[in-house]
């Protein structure tokens, strides 16, 4: 009877707790859509707790293994305390083994470590380890390879990458940077890389018309804006190049090969904070390993002969002055060699006199909301050519919103990274207590354009054409004399210095280059102020 009782008393209680093995985790998940049909399901150890792991395509799940409460809420509770990770915010997992002094293989297992982005505050990015211990190889294993299967699978993330690293950028710190802050992520994430330290100026232009691009699925700079400039310039070259068109005349360039990284190590830094919203190497890192890609505009500069180069903004007065004065004192350290160009260059303001020529961009009716823009809109025909001479303290022409700590809402707000535009800011001559004014509407959140000497378009083509002047004055004032070979009538592309003073012809190209980053639009406001000027 004992038997009997034992069996009839055991057989309930048995299948019961099957049941629950069964049903009740099915009952506590939600209903799954395409990509949560789980895949694994095991116990780990996280934080010193027993887990039960669910993996699908799209998350891995985990709650404490809790004993049964009496009144069985035991669903409640592991609810309550579910933990989930995005597999699309996950970019490295790796086997965890203990290994003696000077062990490089093997060594006893412990577990899986998982390796995921964490977005924090202020747009910063930054890296976390989860730790799930198993001693089984065989659960680690099979939880392993599926893990790197769904990794492998998102298509933009880069498995290889040629990087070019600028030792002269800033303080000299690009090297450091490189081998301290981002090589360590990369190398985390499994990217192989092939290391270039630049030896001169037009270094990286030169391999990249030689290099095989196709070895590569990205291509990465390690420096300031004049670095960066020269890399976009030398990968939109090639890309003519390789589609057999000729590179003195481009009116309809082809896109980029690969996509391009910016590692900021400069000074500025402008196209980094615009596609990061901060300076920070590894937030600029972890986009590039994440395959966050964004297609960027693109303008081409050229003379009525030739073209000049690829860029994303241009200025032509005060901001190319001030850059070629600080050129000169290349000697003195970055920051007071910027500070000592600016207030030099202030101090001796002077306007260029110059006729402008531009298209306006064509933008139906209906897209235009007056609230939403701080620009002047023309909605004329394509070939409407709107004309201004006159003398300018500076004139911008900008395809990207060009951020900046000295500009946090940046140096053309009014345009976007791919919108297919160009922003023509115009400042007239005026009074220099009135420029600084204006220059210090930058650094706060007011509209540095409410000034009745500053003029704003949206266009697609600009022609800049320095007046040439007849007369006593001309030699004073002409920028097509000796002296324009001095630097007198200079450009600031991307922050690096071309002196040319005939005329230069500006087109947007739309969507002409992927850059690793993401769109402004989704940034957090950046708070930096300036207090320079």
């Amino acid at each position: 009877r004992r038997g009997r009782c034992g069996g009839a008393a055991a057989m309930p209680g048995a299948a019961a707790q099957e049941r629950r093995r069964r049903v009740v985790p099915l009952a506590a998940a939600p209903p799954t859509r395409a990509g949560d049909e789980p895949l694994l399901r095991g116990i780990f150890e996280i934080g010193k707790r027993s887990c039960d792991v669910v993996l699908s395509a799209r998350r891995l799940r985990w709650s404490p293994i809790l004993p049964e409460s009496p009144t069985g809420d035991s669903n409640v509770a592991l609810q309550a305390q579910e933990e989930i990770i995005e597999m699309k915010d996950v970019f490295s997992v790796k086997l965890k083994r203990r290994r003696f002094a000077g062990q490089k293989k093997g060594g006893t297992l412990l577990g899986i470590t998982i390796f995921k982005c964490l977005n924090k505050e202020e747009n910063k990015l930054t890296d976390c380890a989860i730790h799930f211990n198993n001693l089984s190889e065989d659960h680690c294993q099979s939880w392993f390879r599926r893990l790197k299967e769904i990794l492998n699978g998102f298509q933009n993330r880069p498995k290889s990458l040629k990087v070019f690293v600028n030792p002269s950028s800033h303080k000299r710190e690009a090297t450091h940077v490189y081998y301290e802050k981002v090589a360590p992520l990369f190398k985390l994430a499994d990217i192989k890389t092939d290391v270039t330290v630049t030896e001169y100026e037009g270094h990286a232009l030169s391999l990249l018309k030689e290099c095989e691009l196709q070895e590569f699925d990205g291509v990465v700079c390690v420096g300031g804006d004049g670095s960066v400039s020269e890399v976009a310039h030398g990968l939109l070259l090639r890309a003519q190049i390789d589609a057999g068109k000729d590179t003195d005349y481009v009116s309809k360039p082809v896109r980029a090969p690969v996509p391009l990284g910016v590692i900021p190590a400069g000074t500025t830094n402008i196209l980094a904070h615009t596609l990061y919203g901060i300076k920070h190497a590894v937030t600029a890192t972890l986009h590039i390993v994440m395959g966050h890609i964004q297609a960027v505009d693109v303008c081409t500069f050229s003379t009525p002969s030739k073209l000049l180069r690829f860029g994303f903004s241009a200025m032509f007065g005060f901001g190319a002055r001030t850059l070629a004065l600080a050129e000169k004192h290349r000697w003195m350290p970055s920051t007071q060699r910027k500070d000592f160009a600016f207030i030099k260059t202030l101090a001796d303001l002077k306007p260029e006199e110059c006729e402008l020529s531009f298209l306006p961009l064509q933008i139906p009716q209906e897209d235009c909301h007056e609230k939403d823009r701080i620009t002047l809109l023309y909605l004329g025909s394509r070939d409407q050519w709107q004309k201004i001479q006159g003398h300018f303290l500076n004139v911008s022409i900008m395809a990207i919103p060009c951020l900046c700590s000295m500009a946090p809402r940046g140096l053309a707000p009014n345009t976007r990274l791919n919108n297919g535009s160009m922003a023509l800011i115009v400042v007239q001559n005026t009074s220099r207590t009135e420029f600084i004014k204006h220059l210090k509407r930058y650094t706060s959140v007011e509209n540095q354009f409410n000034f009745p000497f500053v003029e704003t378009y949206t266009v697609q083509e600009v022609k800049v054409q320095p007046r040439i002047k007849s007369g006593p004055d001309a030699k004073e004032n002409t920028c097509l004399n000796a002296a324009s070979a001095e630097g007198n009538c200079p450009w600031n592309i991307d922050g690096d210095l071309m002196k040319e003073a005939s005329e230069v012809h500006v087109r947007v190209h739309p969507q002409l280059i992927d850059l690793y980053g993401v769109n402004t639009d989704d940034l957090e406001s950046s708070q930096a102020m300036c207090n320079c000027i």
